[in-house]
């Protein structure tokens, strides 16, 4: 690779509104230059090609070495504002980087997020943020930075592109449901018989066995009869509750048919959450044979997750009839 190849890999240049105005005016200088012969003329229009050399070579040193970092939050959810920092580092040890423009880039969005930093010291860095609201749900796939200044006079705008790829998951929002009576209740007329498991209420007394564990132990009775005696614990009374949601895309489609499954996968992640902040025990379960059981104690994040990436099938085509 050449020396010119490897000092504009990847680099970009655009003349800016300014920058038109003073390439105007110094052909129009070497013009009359060229015609009368003045050397005053000829000295006007060296000074003006100089700045046109010393703005190039002062942007690319500003653009030198620079190295951009980005922290995207742990979880984002449509239609709520997140907040991602954006940190460029100046390794040089002399010479401080201005008015540095980073544009994070994201696949298939338009790029309208920057932040400005008009120094980074030499040997230091500098940390900036956006906000950004999610619209959609899904993978948010980063896949690098645009770096750009118009430093010093801002007659051109210098930019190259960073590949640094991050990929972020946008939960589906998560509207408040009210939630019929809670299956746990026991319905007036049926018996309910309790069985073994870790809850609170206490079944009776049995002999340990392996693996049990030893906090349980009932020593007092344990010391009568000559071995270790354990509590035998009744199981939570816990509901579980059956969420479906249809993946199935109709060959053809109606035109709002992506709109109405939106929906019901934001109503379906508004249930997984009210049912899991009562207690529920939630089976999610998609008509692909894609099954979720999701605890209370896990939180509603598995669940999220899950609707967040779960896409639409082509439903199957029926058999021509004989």
């Amino acid at each position: 690779m050449s020396f010119w190849s490897r000092f504009s890999n990847n680099r970009q240049v655009r003349v800016t509104r300014e920058g038109k105005f003073f390439i105007g005016i110094t052909l129009g200088v070497g013009f009359a230059a060229i015609n009368t012969a003045n050397n005053l003329l000829y000295l006007l229009l060296g000074m003006l090609l100089a700045l046109i050399v010393v703005s190039g070579f002062l942007s690319q040193l500003t653009l030198r070495g620079l190295t951009v970092r980005r922290r995207l939050p742990i979880r984002a959810q449509v239609g709520r504002p997140h907040v991602v920092e954006i940190e460029v580092i100046n390794p040089k040890t002399k010479i401080p980087s201005y008015a540095v423009e980073v544009e994070d880039l994201r696949v298939a969005q338009p790029s309208d997020k920057r932040c400005f930093f008009l120094k980074i010291s030499a040997a230091s860095s500098q940390v900036a943020a956006y906000r950004r609201t999610p619209l959609r749900r899904g993978h948010d796939h980063y896949t690098g930075f645009r770096i750009a200044t118009r430093f010093p006079f801002g007659l051109f705008e210098k930019s190259r592109q960073v590949d640094a790829e991050d990929d972020l998951i946008t939960y589906p929002a998560v509207d408040p449901v009210a939630l019929l009576k809670s299956a746990g209740n026991p319905t007036p007329g049926l018996q309910h018989h309790p069985s073994r498991g870790t809850g609170e209420d206490i079944l009776g007394l049995k002999c340990m066995r392996d693996g049990e564990d030893s906090r349980d132990i009932h020593w007092r009775k344990s010391a009568a009869v000559g071995q270790l005696v354990t509590r035998d614990r009744a199981r939570d009374a816990q509901p579980e509750v059956s969420l479906v949601l249809d993946v199935a895309r109709p060959t053809p489609a109606p035109d709002d048919w992506d709109a109405l499954f939106e929906i019901r996968i934001r109503d379906l992640a508004s249930r997984v959450v009210a049912h899991l902040r009562r207690g529920d025990v939630v089976l999610l379960r998609t008509t692909a044979s894609h099954t979720l059981r999701l605890e209370p104690a896990s939180g509603a994040d598995p669940g999220l997750r899950f609707l967040a990436l779960v896409d639409a099938i082509p439903a199957p085509t029926p058999p021509n009839p004989p």
